[in-house]
């Protein structure tokens, strides 16, 4: 993929997450990488109105403008963060979903409950406390958790999911707020959440079907 076909990319997932009103307005940022280069969301513009030249080019390791001339996110210092811990991440996607953002306030770790959470998602989704968005203390504490699960919930601000690809990022915030979606009906009803034990979560990890179902879909991500 060169950088006209990422840029596209990035223009096509930003309009999807503003369809889906995972943000409004200017909010919420995406990224993606390409060699050393990471192109990302120009702060200020929103994914509706986003263009190919406003996804700007940012150099890995410096966090230098090496492509474009607007400013990139506010939170470059997190997508960085989350770049440099590991090298599988290919895209991170950030977000301020109502459900994550309510579910955040409860506290709680996000557990698996459904064999589609463990295919897609694959980790649990741990929850980090409040801290100032667009700082460097925000990029160190999303960053620890980063290095063994594939998203976070921000307290009081959102989600971050990561990816190999942006499709993959972006399957991974909808399928934490579809979850969190059933969480809130599921108390609407008086019903007691049942989430998988860790024993439960591994027998379904290790499937024979689950591993074939996982093929396919890493396939339909890469298409």
């Amino acid at each position: 993929m060169n950088k006209k076909q990422l840029r596209k990319e990035l223009v096509e997932i930003g309009k999807r997450i503003a369809e889906e009103k995972l943000v409004i307005g200017p909010g919420g940022n995406s990224s993606a990488r390409l060699g050393n280069i990471i192109y990302m969301k120009a702060s200020g513009i929103p994914f509706e109105s986003a263009k190919e030249e406003h996804y700007i080019g940012v150099d890995l390791k410096t966090g230098k403008i090496v492509d474009g001339k607007l400013k990139p996110s506010c939170e470059i210092s997190m997508h960085l963060g989350c770049y440099r811990v590991r090298n599988d991440i290919g895209a991170v996607l950030h977000s301020h979903g109502p459900y994550s953002v309510a579910y955040g306030m409860l506290g709680k770790e996000l557990k698996a409950f459904t064999p589609d959470f463990i295919a897609v998602v694959k980790t649990n989704i741990p929850l980090v406390k409040y801290v100032v968005p667009s700082t460097n203390e925000l990029a160190e504490v999303v960053k620890e958790p980063i290095k063994n699960h594939n998203g976070v919930l921000l307290a009081n601000h959102g989600l971050l999911t990561v990816g190999s690809n942006l499709k993959e990022a972006f399957y991974r915030t909808l399928l934490v707020e579809d979850a969190i979606k059933t969480i809130i009906y599921a108390r609407a009803l008086g019903v007691r959440m049942r989430f998988f034990t860790e024993k439960e979560f591994c027998e379904i990890d290790n499937l024979k079907a689950e591993s074939y179902r996982r093929k396919l879909l890493s396939k339909i991500l890469k298409d």
